[in-house]
Formats: C-alpha cells, sequence, structure tokens
C-alpha cells in the first residue's frame, strides 16, 4: 500500500507534522489529508479552494482535513460537503484518528488543555535532504494580529532526550542536515524540569549526536535568545550561518500596538553584534505590512529596517485581519495600501538578496544538494552547479557568479 496522499500549508512545523502523518496513516491509500494553515485569511481560503479542487479530482477518495485552521474553525470545514472528517491539532497525531471505521465526523478537542508535546521519531524524511524536528509547540504570548495560539495551545517542549533521540536516527539514516523547528522556539524549555534554555539545549543536543553535519535554527524571537545560544551561533560551526528573526514592524508604535517585546533598536543591536562576531551570518525576517493604524512614516521606518540590519531574506506578509484578535477591532489601513506596502517590502528584500548573493561571488560553499544540480549553501543561498552532485551530498563549491536570484558555482574537483 502506497499510504495517503498529502497536502500541507504553512509552516515548517506543518510540513514536520505532515512526515509523521505519513507514517500514521500508513497504508490508508485513497485517502488524501490536507494539513492546513491559519495564519493569514488567504492561508485558509487557498485551502478550501484546493479541498473543493481534490474532491472534483478525486471524488471517490476520502479527504480528512487538520491543522491550524480546523482547529480553530472546525465547523467551517465540516459544513463543506467535499470533508468527509476533520481532524484537530491534537488528534492528528495519533494514528487512530486515520482508520476507517469507527471515528467521528469531527474529532477536535480543546487544545488549551494540552500540557505535553513528546515529539514523534522519524527513522527517514522521505526524499529530503533535510529533515524538521520539532522540539517545541504552541505560545504563551498574545500578539495581537495573531490566531495562532488557538490553534496550537500553550507553549510545552520535548524533553533532549526524545530530540537526540530522533535527531541522531535522522542521522544514522543519511540527512546531513537538521531544521529544529517549534511555533515560539526561544521559549523553549520553560515548562521543563530545571527550565534548560534553548541555548543549552542546543549544546547538549550538538554534543549527543556529534555526527550531525549542520544544525539550522527556524525562526526566532531575538529578545528571547540566550547568551549561551548567542555564544553558540558565533562559535559553533555546525550552526548554520542563517538567523530567520520574527520582526513583523520596523516602527516602535507599530510594534507596542502588535504587542511585540521588541523595538526596532533592539533588532538593529542584536544583527549587529551577530555580524560582528561571525560575518558569515545571513539574517532574514518575517514581516506584516499595513498592520491596523500604520501610517506611511511608520511603514518607512520597516522599510528603512531592512538597510539597518543587512536582511537578506524576507518573509512578507499584508496584514490579514484574524476574527477573535485585538488588531481586527483597531482601525484597518485600506487594503490596497496594505498590498502596496507588501510590494515595496518584497521588492526591498529581492533587492537585499541580490546584493547578499553578489558578496558571495568568489567564495567557497558547502552546498547541501537538492537536486542533481541545485542547493543551499549553509546561509540558505540558493545555488546553481555546474554538475550533477549526489542528492544529499553537502558538496565543496566556488561560487562563480550571481544572476537571477541564485548563485552560479563549480564544483571541487
Amino acid at each position: 500500500m502506497s499510504g495517503p496522499e498529502i497536502v500541507t500549508f504553512g509552516c515548517r512545523l506543518n510540513t514536520y507534522e505532515s512526515e509523521v502523518i505519513r507514517t500514521l496513516a500508513h497504508g490508508q491509500d485513497g485517502t488524501v489529508i490536507v494539513n492546513t494553515c491559519a495564519v493569514t485569511a488567504e492561508a485558509e481560503r487557498q485551502a478550501r479552494q484546493t479541498i473543493r479542487k481534490l474532491r472534483r479530482e478525486r471524488p471517490e477518495a476520502r479527504i480528512i482535513v487538520t491543522g491550524c485552521a480546523a482547529q480553530i474553525d472546525p465547523a467551517r470545514f465540516a459544513a463543506m460537503p467535499e470533508v468527509d472528517r476533520v481532524v484537530g491539532n491534537t488528534e492528528k497525531m495519533e494514528a487512530r484518528s486515520y482508520a476507517r471505521e469507527g471515528n467521528i465526523r469531527v474529532a477536535v478537542t480543546d487544545i488549551m488543555a494540552v500540557k505535553e508535546s513528546a515529539g514523534h521519531l522519524l527513522d527517514g524524511f522521505g526524499a529530503r535532504t533535510r529533515a524538521f524536528v520539532e522540539v517545541q509547540n504552541g505560545c504563551d504570548h498574545r500578539c495581537t494580529f495573531c490566531i495562532i495560539p488557538y490553534g496550537r495551545g500553550p507553549s510545552r517542549s520535548v524533553p533532549m532526550g526524545r530530540i537526540a533521540e530522533q535527531v541522531r536516527a535522522l542521522a544514522a539514516s543519511g540527512v546531513r542536515e537538521v531544521v529544529l523547528t517549534g511555533v515560539d522556539l526561544t521559549s523553549y524549555g520553560a515548562d521543563l524540569p530545571g527550565t534548560p534554555s534553548l541555548g543549552q539545549m542546543v549544546r547538549r543536543l550538538l554534543a549527543a549526536v556529534p555526527e550531525l553535519e549542520r544544525l539550522r535554527l527556524s525562526s526566532l524571537d531575538m529578545v528571547e535568545i540566550d547568551e549561551e545560544l548567542v555564544r553558540l551561533i558565533v562559535e559553533e560551526k555546525r550552526i548554520a550561518p542563517h538567523l530567520h528573526l520574527s520582526l513583523q514592524a520596523g516602527d516602535d508604535l507599530i510594534l507596542k500596538r502588535m504587542k511585540r517585546r521588541h523595538g526596532r533598536d533592539d533588532a538593529i543591536r542584536f544583527c549587529g553584534r551577530i555580524r560582528a562576531a561571525r560575518p558569515e551570518v545571513a539574517f532574514g525576517a518575517d514581516f506584516i505590512a499595513g498592520f491596523p493604524t500604520e501610517t506611511d512614516s511608520m511603514f518607512a521606518n520597516t522599510l528603512a529596517l531592512v538597510a539597518e540590519c543587512g536582511l537578506s531574506y524576507l518573509h512578507v506578509f499584508p496584514y490579514s485581519a484574524r476574527k477573535g484578535t485585538p488588531a481586527s477591532k483597531m482601525p484597518q489601513v485600506p487594503k490596497p495600501v496594505r498590498m502596496e506596502r507588501a510590494r515595496r517590502l518584497r521588492e526591498a528584500g529581492a533587492q537585499a538578496l541580490d546584493r547578499h548573493l553578489a558578496g558571495r561571488v568568489g567564495s567557497e560553499a558547502r552546498v547541501l544538494v537538492e537536486s542533481g544540480r541545485f542547493g543551499r549553501d549553509a546561509d540558505y543561498a540558493p545555488v546553481r552547479l555546474d554538475r550533477d552532485a549526489p542528492v544529499g551530498a553537502i558538496a565543496a563549491a566556488r561560487i562563480a557568479r550571481a544572476e537571477g536570484g541564485e548563485l552560479h558555482a563549480h564544483l571541487a574537483a
């Protein structure tokens, strides 16, 4: 049996969980599982559109919908005639949720009552060359624009031993790069005995699995980054020199109205500190364009932050009002303005990436090969190789030129 078809929306944590679901639902041929995202209204719209398309194309399939959007508003998905079953974020990590017999149509429980995250062991990651490992789930913060805590529940951490066990198994299966992921990664450990920090966990993990070649961190809240993690980022070469920061805006008043825990100067200082100690680090960031009450001058501060922090990779979202969040009740910026600001931010991001790639010309790269001639360097730069290399290998190459948003490189002899 080939198992289910899985359609994944959203974050890296969802990508990881979809791989777990693939093992849990093993043997469920004729089933399509849609793992949804709720970060924006557009993400939910795309999920519903995909579900309708799947039903047209696969009239005999059993369609199961899960993920954050299904957790937050199960009734809406249950009302879709195309959907056979709705499964919550807790239930989706249980094999029984995918059995054909004895299941109720909607299985969604109170996510806020969940207190633990044990993690799930995977001994491989399909055909992927890098693997995501969940080390944390949920969020205790209440940013005014965000609905995700209601889809993921309270912050909870995976014990260190469980993480090491999984990373060791992945390395043994040939995975060369592991990405640690979570909803609020830097809150790791606050709920565990002894309250270990993220930095302490990473240090122990690297010591416990010396065979792992490259460790990458997913999105970070910089004001929660502990000093041990800073030291590791600077000194430990197995940690990829690529940090993605949850910035959201570059104007202090907007950040305050978002209920973020940092100011624009915090971002500038942090990026400057890391870059001074480890110049090869490339920074990415999430931004929301057109947050309620954002004026032209406030947006200009966000736009300026791209250069002031030296950012290279931007994830830009036009603000999307989420029912039940405080920001949805604030004075809204007109949608065309939001879209235009998002366009300008993306344009600034593309220019910043071009500058970063141009600065890499002539340097050495260690490319994780994703297809015969394509991969990514440790700083996440996309690299096009001059000849085929084994998929999954980390290949030494020299950067010859930057063109079309990619680096072009010669493989070492």
